[in-house]
């Protein structure tokens, strides 16, 4: 298929610019931004947050740790279970993010300077749709998958 090729080769170029692109903060591994993104609107526990960027506990924990010691995110108690803690990013954290986004958004922005607004907008619809469908499909929400 077609698509397929297509879209494992998107993959691996995107893993490749991954790789290759500089780090915004020279301290925090890129593996660490999709835990802060997934804090930008509130406060949430570590096993939240794993389920959400699909990985484990121990590895969201790992990179939890570090960014707290960066001064990136902090623990506080978690107001329905005085026992438990939720994460919260700190205002060097937002300051960040929004540094990681402005990158992104420029380097998109050279990327696909010569597509039409109308292809922009189609490309953003079918990607969004085909990620809802992904993360929705029952191979990704599997329990019993190691």
């Amino acid at each position: 298929m077609a698509f397929g090729d297509a879209l494992v080769r998107a993959m691996k170029i995107m893993a490749a610019v991954r790789q290759r692109a500089p780090r915004v903060h020279p301290d925090v591994d890129p593996m660490g931004y999709p835990l802060m993104f997934n804090l930008r609107e509130e406060p949430r526990r570590v096993s939240d947050i794993a389920a959400a960027i699909h990985l484990d506990v121990s590895t969201v924990s790992r990179q939890v740790s570090h960014l707290v010691a960066q001064g990136l995110v902090e623990r506080l108690p978690d107001p329905s279970d005085g026992r438990a803690h939720v994460l919260t990013l700190t205002e060097p954290g937002r300051d960040l993010l929004v540094a990681i986004r402005e990158r992104r958004n420029a380097w998109l922005a050279e990327v696909t300077a010569d597509w039409d607004d109308a292809d922009l907008a189609d490309f953003d619809r079918l990607l969004q749709r085909f990620a809802d469908d992904v993360a929705a499909h029952p191979l990704l929400n599997a329990k019993d998958l190691a």
